[in-house]
């Protein structure tokens, strides 16, 4: 069985702004390497054999820290990629959160992310998403799980690789848990900076045992 331990990356500057923040992408806030030390702590003894991230700077940042700590980090490789990326916003990509949520959620009645949450899945609002894109760019659920589903899949080829870090992003573990979480998790709080969401994985399935936490 191998046991995935998902970061989010650390606090950025477009997180501080309030900002759609995608595949753009913005360095860690001070506050944001003081989380990801935190998460390095909290990690330091879980004997890691690989560790994956993001191609982003924020997550590729946030990782080596996490790695730089670690009881095996003589040793331990990390490799990145894109298929770990966040969602693709599209048109979104670096505007205003509220607002951007609004344009969304707008042509279904609705006024933000907590509404669409309440009301559709998370597949489904990536789909809304795509359609309110007014070039239809942003990453529809298809297309998302497409990319995502490749990254999965390289994980669970890997031959003798048990414990396995992840660095990623919000809204992806969010997608994460509400695929792999069999409905214990409440996602419509999601992943705080730096926080520990744990995945395992089998020949046969994939489960998300927690979600969201500062400790393993």
């Amino acid at each position: 069985m191998k046991k995935i331990y998902i970061v989010r990356h650390g606090r950025t500057y477009i997180n501080h702004y309030n900002k759609m923040q995608g595949w753009c992408d913005t360095p860690l806030t001070e506050a944001g390497e003081k989380g990801a030390q935190e998460a390095a702590e909290a990690l330091k003894n879980v004997p890691f054999d690989i560790a994956f991230s993001s191609d982003t700077k924020r997550a590729n940042d946030t990782c080596d820290i996490i790695v730089q700590r670690n009881i095996n980090h003589n040793s331990l490789q990390h490799l990145t990629s894109k298929f770990f990326r966040e969602q693709f916003y599209g048109y979104f990509e670096g505007m205003d959160s509220d607002m951007a949520w609004r344009m969304i959620a707008g042509p279904v009645g609705l006024k933000n992310l907590p509404d669409l949450l309440e009301n559709y899945s998370i597949d489904e609002i990536k789909d809304l998403m795509h359609k309110a894109d007014p070039y239809h760019e942003a990453e529809s659920a298809a297309q998302y799980w497409n990319r995502i589903e490749q990254g999965l899949d390289l994980i669970r080829e890997l031959d003798g690789y048990e414990n396995i870090l992840l660095v990623t992003h919000g809204f992806t573990i969010r997608s994460l848990v509400a695929k792999y979480g069999q409905g214990k998790f409440d996602i419509k709080t999601g992943p705080r900076n730096s926080s520990i969401t744990i995945m395992e994985m089998t020949d046969r399935t994939t489960k998300i045992t927690s979600y969201n936490q500062l400790e393993v």
